[in-house]
């Protein structure tokens, strides 16, 4: 069984350098070469995997077809799915090594409610269940309820059972360190710097955001990003 997950990454037209930078920080911090892929709505719509009506108020482009990871990866070992907005810090093999085989899901599990009425490009923050705790999904792909995830079950079931992780048993999801998925301005910024900064109200990337917490770190990665694909364009 493979060690190495495949790692797929939301992208949204809108958010291009934040696909490109959540990328390379994965790259740059990994000791062996990672499987990444983008996950565009446009190309699982066009292989017949995603056939849900247009949502216009959905956050991102990558707001449900998240949950086809799984059965896209097609593996009985662990594939992981991370919102685009995500910097990390931190190999990650670390947060994969040890992981329960018994759980079909590892998640950051979040209990919060939102510091702010508005988030990314000014949409408005809204509070549920399990609030962001589908931003970065680790799928056990050899347990039963992963392999039920199928498209069939993408395409009917409410964003709410899927978001919820209620196709799953509560005790068979996981739960990873907070580091993994550190939500930028909703808990205080840390001595030490996360494995993986989520900046789920906006990065810097938004001209509205400039200053938030790790935005230098976010900032420096697109330079170092920006550097790397002018010297290798075939490797961006």
């Amino acid at each position: 069984m493979p060690t190495d997950p495949k790692i797929y990454v939301g992208y949204d037209t809108r958010e291009d350098i934040a696909w490109q930078v959540c990328r390379h920080s994965l790259r740059r911090h990994s000791k062996v070469d990672l499987e990444i892929y983008p996950l565009k709505q446009a190309t699982v719509r066009e292989l017949g995997l995603y056939t849900r009506p247009a949502d216009k108020g959905a956050a991102t482009e990558f707001s449900l077809t998240r949950f086809l990871v799984p059965y896209i990866a097609a593996s009985d070992g662990w594939s992981v799915f991370v919102d685009c907005d995500f910097l990390f810090t931190a190999d990650i093999a670390a947060m994969i090594e040890g992981l329960d085989r018994s759980k079909a899901v590892y998640v950051v599990q979040h209990d919060y409610v939102p510091r702010t009425e508005r988030k990314m490009d000014g949409q408005v923050q809204t509070t549920y269940p399990r609030k962001n705790w589908s931003s970065l999904m680790v799928f056990n792909g050899a347990h039963p309820s992963v392999k039920a995830l199928v498209p069939a079950v993408v395409n009917t079931q409410s964003p709410a059972f899927l978001h919820r992780l209620s196709w799953t048993a509560d005790e068979t999801i996981g739960s990873l360190p907070l580091g993994w998925n550190f939500l930028e301005g909703e808990y205080d910024k840390l001595e030490t710097t996360p494995e993986a900064i989520h900046y789920t109200n906006g990065g810097p990337w938004f001209e509205n955001c400039q200053d938030v917490d790790y935005g230098d770190l976010w900032i420096r990665e697109r330079d170092l990003y920006q550097q790397a694909a002018a010297s290798d364009p075939g490797r961006s």
